[in-house]
């Protein structure tokens, strides 16, 4: 096993798929069915067919521009192992920015019990996070998609956060009562206008209802906005995660409805990746 992980390593450098070690480690994982450290005290038996087969074509599909966690059919985020399908983001590095930022706000704050709601959580990777690290939270999510919303139910069971959550099918918090110490939201802020500027990973693969959000990427913000105020407790936070050019033109949005300033996080590329807004 140890040569095949060598030469897909090799194979996916030279189609540029990089982290090429790291990517071959976690493809042969899924076609072998053994963890990490399996494969580092097995490297020398053979592969056998099936598995050789199946690691085959987890390459084909990887140079073809497939991403690992949709070869695989689950990804890992924030520590966690999620499932991914077609119908839900598969959770990226930016992103936890956005968990990083909500956490340091309610460690802060020193809540006891901080509820939490994550605004088109798709997988739930959001919330899966913060519920996660935070052992006293309880958490909503809402998404459109019937599927998303089974997808994101699947996680939680998953990371053993189900009876401290409840996932709702729903148009943003439309139909939402109550209100909330946390708001988090990851929504399409793609412009139509940039579609044929998308990484092909991100195109071809994950679903245009959590990618696009109108002629200039914000009309999500604008059906977040409104309802704000009344979803939000005094000393809570919203954080939105943004494209990085953004940060300005949410920050009007949002300050249109009362909501000011905004602070501003980066990512790990040092580009604008989330804003907060907080209620005094």
């Amino acid at each position: 096993m140890a040569q095949a992980r060598k030469q897909l390593a090799s194979a996916l450098a030279d189609a540029g798929k990089e982290p090429a070690a790291l990517e071959a480690r976690h493809l042969l994982e899924g076609a072998s069915g053994l963890n990490a450290l399996e494969l580092l005290t097995r490297g020398d038996e053979p592969l056998g067919f099936e598995r050789a087969e199946r690691l085959q074509r987890f390459m084909e599909r990887r140079i073809a521009g497939a991403p690992v966690g949709r070869i695989l059919g689950r990804s890992g985020f924030y520590g966690l192992d999620l499932l991914v399908t077609a119908d839900v983001l598969d959770p990226r590095a930016d992103t936890e920015t956005l968990v990083n930022a909500a956490l340091d706000f309610a460690r802060a704050r020193k809540w006891t019990g901080p509820e939490i709601l994550d605004l088109g959580t798709g997988s739930g990777a959001i919330l899966c996070a913060l519920l996660d690290a935070l052992p006293d939270a309880t958490g909503v999510g809402v998404d459109l998609s019937l599927s998303a919303c089974g997808i994101a139910q699947a996680n939680l069971r998953r990371c053993g956060l189900a009876k401290r959550s409840s996932i709702f099918c729903g148009n943003w918090a439309e139909a939402l009562v109550g209100t909330f110490d946390l708001i988090v939201s990851n929504p399409p802020y793609i412009a139509l206008t940039e579609k044929s500027e998308l990484a092909q990973e991100v195109a071809d693969h994950d679903p245009e209802l959590a990618l696009y959000a109108g002629s200039d990427g914000l009309d999500c913000y604008r059906r977040i906005a409104p309802s704000l105020s009344r979803l939000l407790n005094p000393g809570g936070a919203a954080l939105f995660e943004i494209g990085w050019r953004q940060a300005a033109d949410v920050a009007k949005i949002f300050e249109a409805d009362g909501f000011g300033p905004t602070e501003v996080a980066r990512d790990s590329g040092g580009r604008d990746r989330v804003v907060m807004f907080r209620r005094p």
